[in-house]
């Protein structure tokens, strides 16, 4: 079995590019495409321990942002326990990471992002 930890340095600017978009969005009030890019920084970082609870930390204030019952409740048990699935290596590949996702299903990566992870050399 191996173990996470932390974000690989090759793949931590692609990750953070994803989270300042994120939250460039989220100021200028475009919700749809900050979400987006939470998604795509959920998926990059989704290994790592930090970067994974991290994102759903994020997810989770976006829920109260928006009013979203159904967001926090489901970004609750994923905040608790997505960072200890993540240290073990048992992630749902590709999976976004929102409440409207079943937690546990994997989900195809988008051909950017696969490129990312080429680029970063991490699988």
């Amino acid at each position: 079995m191996k173990f996470y930890t932390s974000i690989p340095k090759k793949l931590q600017g692609f990750y953070e590019d994803e989270l300042i978009s994120y939250q460039t969005e989220y100021t200028r009030g475009n919700l749809n495409k900050a979400w987006h890019h939470l998604e795509r920084a959920h998926i990059i970082g989704q290994k790592y321990p930090y970067a994974h609870s991290y994102v759903h930390w994020k997810m989770l204030q976006f829920g109260f942002k928006i009013k979203s019952t159904k967001e926090i409740l489901g970004q609750i048990p994923r905040l608790v326990f997505g960072g200890v699935k993540s240290f073990v290596g048992k992630i749902p590949v590709g999976n976004p990471g929102g409440a409207n996702v079943p937690p546990l299903k994997p989900f195809p990566i988008a051909e950017d992002l696969q490129q990312i992870f080429i680029k970063a050399g991490v699988s």
